[in-house]
């Protein structure tokens, strides 16, 4: 088993002979073989242990042992207290993904502090298989169908060349000592019951179902190479970014078929569900204006694209600008110039500079965004006209809507920055002093 251990590690290039590995030992069957393979095979590496405190004296039992061994072996060892309860509180979450969160955000830590290449745990190809049935239970894309992968980002699973049965077998060949936690036995947990109650029946059906399950996932994960290939050249093609907007043509969209494969694929990295993508689906062919969310981000279906931004406060805030100023650098950068020398003065063609009559302001400047029954005199335009009406001549978006910012000078939007001015303010044969404002 050693050689074979030694083996897999080349194989898969999972680390090399100089870097050390950071073991995430529990002191269960499966992370003590883990370490005795380790050891045998002279590989540099240090363990990690993990004190959730759920089992009470068990807990503290698990800790004292992992502690003996890492000092019987001259290793060196890592291991950290966590408050589960108090996090799965203030997180909302269950205990196995707060325990999960909590566990590899410090063996990261660890990673950056002392140097490790990686983080080693001890799933082995039973935990594929239950992996394998947990996604397709939970509904999955084709990448929950390969199970556990041999090398993920930071962390690597160096057991998966072997099953339980083996490793159970190695255990009393070699007399490891190990401790058994018992959570393990109930059937609370969804992998438990799967473990203990789904794979003994369908074995029952197919005594040799490991071999063929395992060769299955073999398979989807060959398969999900060729399909990532076509979905990443699909995402080359259609997703624009423009400022810090996501734009997808719905056009170019309902060319790839079948369309919610494609539409799953690329919008799930944005945080939504089947459930929500389904529904944006359906949005296609409606008018424009339907919003979806995420938990991380927004989607805005429009006439023509859906826009994803990410999620964040509406930014109600006014911003002033002083008399004095000759720069802002935020919410948006703009530079200001006091003019008196008319004669040599060219008004620029360009709506990113705003030329005004310096004696018509009054200061401190305000910048906002829009609010309900704002209005203007556009440049240019017989009278008054609405905002909203402004903008819908423009063919904003709801996202452009947003972002667009107006100057005004105490109530009167003087300027719809890189738009368009107030007429009200334009430079007359009567100005004297102009105020040139210019959008970087």
């Amino acid at each position: 088993m050693v050689n074979r251990f030694i083996q897999y590690v080349k194989e898969y290039n999972l680390f090399e002979n100089n870097q050390t590995i950071l073991l995430a030992v529990s002191g269960g069957i499966d992370s003590m073989i883990l370490c005795d393979l380790f050891l045998k095979s002279n590989f540099k590496f240090a363990i990690a242990h993990c004190n959730f405190h759920l089992r009470g004296e068990e807990s503290n039992r698990d800790e004292r042992f992992v502690r003996e061994y890492a000092q019987k072996n001259n290793i060196k060892i890592h291991v950290k207290d966590f408050d589960t309860y108090s996090y799965m509180k203030e997180k909302g979450k269950s205990m196995q993904v707060s325990a999960r969160e909590m566990r590899y955000s410090w063996f990261n830590e660890l990673l950056k502090e002392e140097g490790y290449s990686y983080i080693a745990t001890g799933h082995h190809i039973d935990d594929s298989i239950e992996t394998f049935f947990m996604n397709i239970l939970r509904g999955t894309g084709i990448a929950g169908l390969h199970g556990i992968l041999q090398k993920v980002n930071l962390v690597i699973h160096p057991l998966l060349f072997t099953g339980r049965a083996e490793i159970v077998n190695y255990q009393k060949e070699n007399k490891l000592e190990f401790v058994e936690d018992s959570s393990n036995a109930t059937t609370k947990y969804t992998r438990n019951k799967i473990r203990h109650e789904l794979i003994p029946l369908v074995k029952e059906i197919a005594p040799n179902f490991d071999k063929i399950i395992s060769k299955e996932i073999e398979r989807f994960r060959e398969t999900e190479v060729v399909f990532r290939s076509v979905i990443n050249d699909a995402k080359t093609e259609l997703l624009e970014i423009e400022n810090q907007t996501i734009k997808i043509s719905i056009e170019k969209l309902k060319s790839y078929v079948p369309q919610k494969i494609f539409m799953y694929e690329i919008l799930s990295d944005f945080g939504f569900n089947e459930a929500t993508i389904n529904s944006i689906e359906d949005a296609l062919l409606e008018t424009s204006g339907k919003q979806f969310y995420s938990e991380t981000h927004r989607l805005v279906k429009d006439r023509d694209y859906l826009l994803i931004v990410k999620n964040k406060p509406q930014n109600l805030n006014q911003y002033l600008i002083e008399e004095s100023q000759t720069s802002v650098y935020s919410p948006i950068i703009l530079h200001m110039e006091i003019l008196k020398d008319l004669q040599y003065v060219k008004i620029p063609k360009n709506k990113e500079v705003a030329m005004l009559d310096y004696d018509k302001l009054s200061f401190p400047l305000i910048l906002r965004k829009w609010k309900k029954g704002d209005s203007f005199f556009p440049y240019g335009l017989q009278g008054e006209k609405k905002i909203s009406e402004f903008y819908k001549n423009l063919k904003y978006s709801i996202l452009d809507k947003e972002n667009q910012w107006l100057l005004c000078s105490e109530n009167d939007i003087i300027w719809v920055v890189g738009q368009r001015i107030d007429d009200r303010y334009k430079i007359t044969k009567s100005t004297k002093t102009i105020y040139k404002i210019e959008l970087d």
